[in-house]
């Protein structure tokens, strides 16, 4: 498959992952402080969506596979204007509410927008998944789409942080959204019109959800996965309190991840090219090392240590790259060519593990409650451990139970 035809896929990558960082990072604050909801009403709305969030993908993946060639455009198409849409109406509200009518604003439209994304970006993974039935191929359609991802991880982090500081969070808002919505339809364009077709047909009504669970080799990856997502997601939660309270380096957050999403799209090329070479198995495996080596590293860094941390964030980041090309092109490789028809159902529930292990993430935070930390005051060895031992271990535990893996690639 050229180039040209792999960028017309990729290209959607980019606003997607672009959508959920000022969801999940700007959103809150925006409306308990600018807004005046108030952090409990806030919090609950939030816990409340995000629970709807994570166990409707499986449903959702059996919807999708459930459509027709055409169906899966149309979904696109229409859920495409639709999130464009929500998310504008998300990032500016109606300033005319109360605070139970802000709320349920706010409930309405994120449980919209969570749902949404989710349909586009279930039937995107199954879409790529189903381009090709050659394993090489499949890697390198999973890495043109994390590659954009990873630039549009960084366009958000950016853009609503530099107009914030000039004109406003209202406006840097009004600003992401418009933005959104034109990177999203173009890429949703170039999809449908640019991008191959996918090799599917119509999927039976008597399938279930449950058919990937029945599949030993689904259930063995699938462990894996999850207990690496759980790895990848402690230190993207505990981050910022990492690099501030533990470094006190704040005013150099920006530049820190900026460099770890910039180095995980500059390595995708390497992970492919190694996968070619040794198979997808064994270069994961080894992007979990280099993880690991990095985590070790940052656990031994004391207050002030800039450049060694930029050392972290560079290992960290270029270890991310497998951690998002490998996974899925593995998982596209153990679904059965009899069960082509039910590819949505097998991302459904992947999506699911992965929002299950950020939710699992969050339980880093009381424990570091128990240990006496305390946001914004200096920390010690506790927040450290947390931050990159957890993580460490775990990674590690993947990198084992990898080895034995049999996950039906030609080069493994």
């Amino acid at each position: 498959m050229k180039s040209p035809a792999l960028a017309a896929y990729g290209m959607l990558g980019l606003p997607l992952a672009m959508a959920m960082l000022p969801i999940y990072v700007l959103v809150p604050n925006f409306y308990a402080a600018d807004l005046g909801l108030g952090l409990t009403l806030t919090g609950a709305v939030l816990f409340l969506a995000r629970l709807a969030d994570t166990v409707q993908d499986p449903w959702l993946g059996r919807l999708i596979d459930r459509r027709s060639p055409r169906g899966w455009t149309i979904l696109l198409g229409v859920a495409a204007v639709l999130l464009s849409l929500a998310m504008a109406a998300l990032l500016i509200p109606p300033g005319n509410f109360g605070s139970f009518g802000l709320a349920a604003w706010l409930g309405a439209l994120l449980a919209l927008t969570y749902t949404l994304h989710s349909l586009i970006n279930i039937t995107y993974l199954a879409w790529g998944a189903r381009l090709s039935d050659q394993p090489d191929t499949r890697t390198r359609v999973a890495a043109w789409r994390e590659g954009a991802g990873l630039f549009g991880v960084v366009l958000a982090s950016v853009l609503p942080t530099v107009l914030a500081t000039r004109y406003g969070m209202a406006t840097a808002l009004a600003t992401f959204a418009a933005t959104f919505a034109v990177l999203l339809l173009a890429g949703t364009a170039t999809l449908l019109c640019g991008a191959p077709r996918p090799h599917r047909t119509v999927r039976s009504e008597t399938s279930s959800w449950r058919l990937p669970l029945r599949n030993p080799a689904f259930r063995r990856l699938a462990g894996v996965y999850f207990i690496n997502a759980v790895a990848v997601a402690i230190p993207a939660t505990l981050a910022l309190f990492f690099i501030a309270d533990r470094l006190q380096l704040a005013r150099l957050t920006g530049l820190f991840l900026a460099l770890y999403f910039i180095s995980g799209a500059l390595g995708l090329p390497l992970w492919t090219r190694l996968a070619d070479r040794i198979g997808k198995r064994r270069s994961w495996r080894i992007g979990m090392l280099t993880a690991s080596a990095a985590f070790i590293w940052a656990v031994l860094l004391e207050p002030g240590s800039a450049w060694a941390y930029a050392g972290v964030c560079m290992m960290s980041g270029l270890a991310l790259g497998a951690d998002l090309a490998l996974p899925p092109a593995l998982l596209a490789d153990i679904i059965p060519v009899e069960e082509r028809d039910s590819t949505a159902a097998y991302f459904g529930l992947w999506s699911f593990l992965a929002k299950l292990a950020l939710a699992l993430a969050g339980l880093a935070l009381p424990l570091l409650a128990l240990s006496d930390y305390q946001p914004g005051n200096a920390a010690g060895w506790n927040l450290a451990l947390v931050y990159a031992g957890l993580p460490c271990l775990l990674k590690l535990l993947a990198a084992r139970l990898l080895t034995s893996l049999p996950c039906g690639e030609t080069k493994s």
